[in-house]
């Protein structure tokens, strides 16, 4: 596996392009990394990667993809839920073991260590574990009351590290990567070789094991702030960080994804998603 660089030694290749090297000294220094790392762990991972519309996927997971559409509560999930749920019975959930596929990249497959695929799946289930607690009991066997939530990783890609690694090399290099998102009809920030994060989640009752709702979401990594407001600082150095690490932009997904669901639950089940 790739290893990840170092932020000092990340402050020193920026720095290297940033002319008299202040801008890389006043946003790459540890400690701004430090702080920058601490805001995006703040946001659940919403600031570093975006949904791509172009990159839903069809795994066949899911029971009937023609009924999704884009939620209004999400950034640009697709779902579906049962017009006659009632969410305020279920006041349990359960996180059933979740599965992966990988996307082959340029027709070939994709090779993983099997331990890396582990630690991903882990992290999303204590993820999805830890934003459900504080207003759900978390149960490990169906019984009354209870949401199963059955999770498909859908065209899991890593980022390329060798390739933006090589990027960032080139003298403002930065400058052609920053617009190809858009350029490639991609989300904004979007560059290539950043990793790729797909799912298709299914809820459904435990015990009778009815589908209560279905989504799906598929994200890229965001290497450059997409806009130029107060957290663009924040945004930009946690996602230039997240290039130089193989699994930073899935894991961001996860945390985003298991906001997402616990406080969609708790809107429809009508109680704080803290408690």
């Amino acid at each position: 596996m790739n290893r990840p660089v170092h932020s000092d030694s990340l402050a020193r290749i920026v720095g290297a392009w940033c002319g008299a090297g202040l801008l890389g000294a006043a946003l790459l220094s540890a400690p701004a990394m430090a702080e920058s790392g601490a805001a995006a762990a703040k946001s659940n991972g919403a600031a570093v990667t975006v949904t791509d519309p172009r990159l839903l996927t069809r795994s066949g997971f899911l029971t009937d993809y023609g009924r999704l559409k884009k939620a209004d509560w999400g950034e640009g999930v697709e779902c579906w839920r049962d017009a006659g749920l009632d969410a305020r019975q279920y006041d349990k959930v359960m996180v059933s073991r979740i599965v992966v596929s990988l996307k082959p990249v340029d027709g070939k497959e994709t090779l993983v260590d099997p331990s890396d695929l582990k630690k991903l799946t882990d992290y999303f289930q204590d993820a999805l574990v830890k934003a459900l607690k504080p207003q759900m009991k978390v149960v490990t066997a169906p019984e009354a009351g209870t949401v199963m939530i059955a999770v498909a990783l859908t065209s899991l890609k890593p980022t390329d590290v060798k390739r933006s690694v090589a990027g960032t090399l080139i003298p403002y290099g930065f400058v052609a990567e920053a617009g190809s998102g858009v350029a490639k009809g991609g989300p904004a920030g979007s560059t290539p070789y950043l990793g790729e994060t797909g799912v298709e989640m299914q809820f459904l009752d435990a015990t009778s094991g009815a589908v209560l709702g279905e989504c799906r979401d598929t994200t890229v990594g965001r290497k450059y702030a997409a806009e130029m407001d107060a957290n663009a600082v924040s945004t930009w150095a946690s996602g230039y960080m997240g290039s130089f690490q193989s699994w930073s932009y899935a894991k961001s997904a996860f945390d985003k994804w298991s906001m997402q669901v616990a406080q969609r639950f708790a809107a429809l089940r009508g109680v704080a998603s803290g408690k």
